[in-house]
C-alpha cells in the first residue's frame, strides 16, 4: 500500500466500479426493510453549486448508512428540467430549450458521478421528456373528470419579465420569486386545481406529520389560513350588496369604518369616479407592488384612502364610510372587513391616523371599564352597546348573533381560508401542454387518453410576449374529438410545480409505460423515509406535494394519506457573510475543490463543518483541514496493515492503553450511528475525528500495540468513515482483504460491556461553582465521593478557613460543598 493518498486515482477507480457493477441498483425484496431516502431533485441550470453538494452530500451519508444496517435502499435522483431559465436562455443564445437542459443534465449528472453519490441511475427522470409529462396530462385529465381542474377568468398575478402568470405562492414581496421583478394583477381565463377542497384536510393531517420541522408546519397552517366566523351583507347607499367576513361578530356594533382590498373588484369599477378614481388608482397599484406578509406585518404602516362611498350595517342601520387600505388581502375572506378600532389593534392604528370615530362595545369580564384610548381592548368580555346583545359574553353573542344574522337573511355562519385554489396556466412554451381541446361546439373537451402525450412542437425563434403555442398553427388547429369539428388546442403550458408534486413515486416505477406506477411498488417504497430539501418550499412543493398524494389516494392509485415521513430542510452555504452568486464574486465551485483535494474531501468537509440545519460559512482552512485528516487516517492504514495482515486474529490480553482504545472504539460506533439518524452529520464526523487520534495516541505510546485490536480500529474505522468518504473507504477495505465491496458488509457492532467506563470523572462544585474533578471507580459510594472531593488539593484551597455546613453528593456525577464564613 503506498503511502501517498492519491486521491484522484482513488476516486476514478470506486466511481467506474460502482457504474459498472450497478452497484447502488434497487429492486423490490419481499420481506427485506426497506428505506427510501430522497433529495429535492435539482433544476438543471448547468451546473451544481455547493447548496446542492451539502444537500445530496447528506441524503448520500444517509443512504449508505442505511444500506450497512441492512436496509434495502432506494435512492433516487432526476431533473426538474421545465420552467423558464431554460426558455430565457434559449431566446439569448437562440438554441432550442429542449437542447440547453439536455446539455446542461448531461453535464450536472457527471458531477453527481464524480461526487460519488449513490444514486440508482436506471431510475433518473426528467420532467421535459415525453415519457414524463405525459403523466402530467394523464394526471391532469383525471382530475379534469373529478371536477378538481376547470377553467374561469379571475385576477391573477402577472409577471412582465417572464410574461406569465405567478402564482400567489410565486409572489414575494410583491415581486416575481424567480427574478424579483414587480408583480402587476391582471384578470385572465385560467386552470385551476382545486387545492382549497382539501383544506380541511392538508391543515388536520399537519398534527400527524410529527417528523417535519415545527417551521414547516406553522408556515403550511399559516398558508392554509382556516378562520371559524360569520359572514354578514352590508349594502352600499346605491344597493350594491358587499359581503364581509369576520371571527368577532360580537364587536360589530363598533364597526366605524369598512375597508376593501385594494384588489376588490368594486374598486376597480370606481377608478373611473373623477373625484376619488385617480386616488384609488394610484393607491391600489401601490399597494399590489408589496409583499402580502408585508402588508400584514402588525409592525408594518397602516395606509389607506376613502372611496367617497358609504355601506349600511345590517345590526343598527348605522351609515358607515367605506375604505381601501393595504392591510386588507383578497385572498382572505371576502376581500371587505369590517373595522372595529376599539378591538382590533390594526383599525386602531388606522382609526387614529386617519381621525375615525373608536366606539367601544366590549367590556373586560371583570366588571371594569376597560380603556380604549391608547391601544384597543381585543380580549373576549361582555357586550355593551350592542342592542339586545348587550350583557351577553362575547361567545354567547357571536352565536346569537350569527344566528339572528341567519333569520334576517344577511349572514350566515363561515369559514375562510386563506388557501385558493392553484391557478396551474402559463403562457410560457418549456413546460407540459394542457390536454384540453376547444370546440366552438363541445366547449373544453379533453385530449383522449390514447392520444397521450400531447408534446411540445418544436418551435424556431422563441420571443416573450404571448402564449408562443399560439404562433404555431400546426399545433393549434386540430380536429374535436366529440364532434369532429374543426378546434383549437389549448396553448398554456402547465406550472412546473405540477412536475414535482409527484415525481418521488414516478422513481419507483420509472420506465412503466402503461401508468404512472404500478401501485404495488409504491406499496413496497413508500412512505419516503427521509426527504431533504430547503425550507424555501414550505409552502410551495411540500404543500402542492401533499395535495397530489391526496388526489392519488381518492383516485385509487395510492393507499397513503402522507408521501414523507420525515422532512429534513437543511441550511444554506455562505460565505463572507453572504449567500454565494456570481454578481458577489463568492461562489465556490465544487469541480475546482475536487480537482484539488477529492470528492471525499469536500463531502467530509461539508458535512461536518457546521450542523446541517444550519447555514454552512464557507472556511476554506477547514476544508483543508478535513484533507489533512484523510492522510492521516490513509497514512495510519498503510503504516499497521502489514502488521494486522501479518497478525489476523483476534484481539489479545490489552494494556491499559489497549482496553481505553477499545472502550473508545465501542463508544463511538453507537454514538456515530445515532447521529446518522438524527441527521447529525458534523458531530459524527467529529466522533471519527476523535477516535482516529485517540488510535495514534495508542500507537505512539504503546510499545507494542496488539494487531488483534489495530485490525478492528481500522476495520471499524473505515466503516465508520464510509457514509463520508466512500471512495478511500472502498480502497482500504478492498487492502484489507475483502472481496466484496464495503457496501455489502454490515455497520460495526459494538459491545456495551466493552464500552462501559472503569472509571468516572466527577465535578466537584463550591457553593455551586465548578472549583475541581478527580477520578473514582464505577459504582463509587456517596461516603467515598464525599471524601475524594473533600481531599482533593484543588477543593481546599477553595474551603479551607471555612465552614463546611453540607456536603452533597450525587452519584457518580458530582459533589457539591457548600461552605460559609
Amino acid at each position: 500500500m503506498s503511502d501517498k493518498y492519491d486521491f484522484r486515482a482513488i476516486e476514478e477507480k470506486w466511481q467506474k466500479r460502482w457504474e459498472d457493477q450497478q452497484q447502488f441498483a434497487a429492486i423490490e425484496e419481499a420481506g427485506k426493510k426497506k428505506f427510501y431516502m430522497l433529495e429535492m431533485l435539482p433544476y438543471p441550470s448547468g451546473a451544481l453549486h455547493m447548496g446542492h453538494v451539502r444537500n445530496y452530500s447528506l441524503g448520500d451519508s444517509i443512504a449508505r448508512f442505511r444500506k450497512l444496517q441492512g436496509y434495502n435502499v432506494l435512492h433516487p435522483i432526476g431533473w426538474d428540467a421545465f420552467g423558464l431559465p431554460a426558455e430565457n436562455a434559449a431566446i439569448k443564445n437562440k438554441i432550442a430549450p429542449e437542447e440547453w437542459t439536455l446539455a446542461n443534465i448531461s453535464q450536472m449528472k457527471a458531477q453527481c458521478i464524480q461526487m460519488g453519490f449513490a444514486y440508482d441511475w436506471n431510475r433518473e427522470i426528467a420532467s421535459c421528456l415525453p415519457d414524463y409529462y405525459r403523466w402530467n396530462q394523464w394526471f391532469f385529465l383525471k382530475m379534469f373528470e373529478k371536477g378538481l381542474a376547470y377553467k374561469k377568468k379571475g385576477q391573477v398575478n402577472w409577471c412582465n419579465q417572464c410574461q406569465t402568470v405567478l402564482a400567489n405562492e410565486q409572489v414575494v414581496n410583491g415581486g416575481c420569486w424567480r427574478d424579483d421583478s414587480p408583480v402587476e394583477v391582471k384578470e385572465f381565463e385560467q386552470w385551476y386545481l382545486r387545492i382549497s377542497d382539501y383544506a380541511d384536510e392538508l391543515l388536520e393531517a399537519l398534527d400527524g406529520l410529527e417528523a417535519w420541522p415545527e417551521k414547516v408546519r406553522t408556515m403550511q397552517r399559516n398558508w392554509i389560513g382556516k378562520s371559524i366566523g360569520t359572514r354578514v351583507e352590508f349594502k352600499l347607499e346605491d344597493g350594491t350588496p358587499l359581503e364581509i367576513f369576520t371571527t368577532r361578530v360580537d364587536t360589530i356594533y363598533g364597526a366605524t369604518f369598512v375597508v376593501l382590498a385594494p384588489e376588490h373588484e368594486l374598486v376597480r369599477s370606481w377608478t373611473d369616479d373623477p373625484e376619488h378614481g385617480p386616488q384609488l388608482a394610484e393607491f391600489a397599484e401601490q399597494v399590489r407592488r408589496v409583499d402580502k406578509i408585508q402588508r400584514t406585518d402588525e409592525a408594518a404602516e397602516k395606509l389607506g384612502v376613502f372611496t367617497g362611498r358609504y355601506a349600511i350595517n345590517p345590526y343598527n342601520g348605522e351609515r358607515v364610510p367605506v375604505w381601501i387600505a393595504n392591510f386588507v388581502l383578497m385572498d382572505y375572506g371576502t376581500g371587505a372587513i369590517m373595522a372595529v378600532p376599539a378591538h382590533d389593534q390594526r383599525d386602531f392604528e388606522f382609526a387614529s391616523k386617519y381621525g375615525i370615530p373608536i366606539r367601544q362595545v366590549i367590556l373586560p369580564a371583570d366588571g371594569t371599564e376597560g380603556d380604549v384610548q391608547d391601544a384597543a381592548f381585543t380580549e373576549y368580555g361582555v357586550l355593551a352597546n350592542s342592542g339586545a346583545f348587550s350583557g351577553l359574553g362575547s361567545a354567547e353573542a357571536q352565536a346569537k348573533m350569527t344566528t339572528h344574522a341567519e333569520e334576517q337573511g344577511f349572514g350566515s355562519k363561515s369559514i375562510s381560508y386563506r388557501l385558493k385554489d392553484w391557478g396551474i396556466s402559463r403562457q410560457r412554451y418549456w413546460g407540459t401542454p394542457i390536454p384540453i381541446i376547444h370546440c366552438p361546439e363541445c366547449g373544453s373537451v379533453p385530449v383522449p387518453e390514447a392520444d397521450l402525450p400531447v408534446k411540445l412542437p418544436r418551435v424556431e425563434g422563441l420571443s416573450l410576449g404571448g402564449s408562443p403555442l399560439e404562433q404555431v398553427e400546426s399545433f393549434v388547429k386540430t380536429t374535436c374529438p366529440g364532434c369532429g369539428g374543426t378546434a383549437r388546442r389549448e396553448t398554456d403550458t402547465m406550472d412546473t410545480f405540477i412536475d414535482s408534486s409527484w415525481y418521488f413515486y414516478r422513481y419507483a416505477d420509472a420506465r412503466n409505460e402503461g401508468a404512472p406506477f404500478d401501485g404495488e411498488k409504491i406499496d413496497y417504497w413508500f412512505p419516503v423515509d427521509i426527504y431533504i430539501g430547503g425550507v424555501e418550499h414550505a409552502v410551495m412543493h411540500l404543500i402542492y406535494m401533499r395535495f397530489f398524494t391526496k388526489v392519488m389516494r381518492d383516485l385509487g392509485l395510492v393507499k397513503l394519506d402522507e408521501p414523507v415521513h420525515s422532512l429534513f430542510t437543511q441550511g444554506m452555504v455562505i460565505k463572507d457573510g453572504s449567500k454565494m452568486s456570481k454578481s458577489k464574486g463568492n461562489v465556490v465551485a465544487p469541480d475546482l475543490i475536487v480537482e484539488r483535494y477529492g470528492a471525499d474531501a469536500l463531502r467530509l468537509f461539508i458535512q461536518f463543518c457546521a450542523p446541517p440545519d444550519g447555514e454552512l460559512d464557507w472556511i476554506d482552512s477547514g476544508l483543508e483541514g478535513c484533507y489533512r485528516f484523510l492522510n492521516r487516517y490513509w497514512r495510519f492504514v498503510d503504516r499497521y496493515l502489514p502488521l494486522i495482515s501479518e497478525h489476523a486474529g483476534t484481539v489479545g490480553d490489552l494494556t491499559d492503553r489497549g482496553r481505553a482504545l477499545q472502550r473508545k472504539l465501542h463508544q463511538t460506533i453507537p454514538k456515530v450511528a445515532t447521529d446518522i439518524e438524527r441527521v447529525h452529520q458534523n458531530t459524527a464526523v467529529a466522533a471519527i475525528m476523535e477516535f482516529l487520534n485517540a488510535a495514534y495516541d495508542y500507537v505512539d505510546k504503546e510499545e507494542q500495540p496488539d494487531p488483534g485490536l489495530l485490525g478492528e480500529v481500522v476495520r471499524s474505522l473505515t466503516l465508520m468513515l464510509y457514509p463520508f468518504c466512500p471512495h478511500v473507504s472502498e480502497e482500504v477495505w478492498e487492502r484489507l482483504g475483502n472481496g466484496d465491496s464495503i457496501a455489502l458488509a454490515r455497520w460495526p457492532e459494538f459491545d456495551v460491556e466493552l464500552a462501559r467506563e472503569d472509571e468516572l470523572e466527577i465535578v466537584v462544585q463550591v457553593n455551586g461553582k465548578v472549583r475541581g474533578r478527580f477520578s473514582a471507580p464505577v459504582g463509587v459510594s456517596r461516603e467515598a465521593m464525599e471524601k475524594l472531593a473533600l481531599e482533593d488539593e484543588k477543593v481546599q484551597s477553595w474551603i479551607e478557613g471555612k465552614t463546611v455546613r453540607k456536603v452533597i453528593a450525587v452519584p457518580g456525577k458530582l459533589v457539591n460543598i457548600v461552605v460559609s464564613g
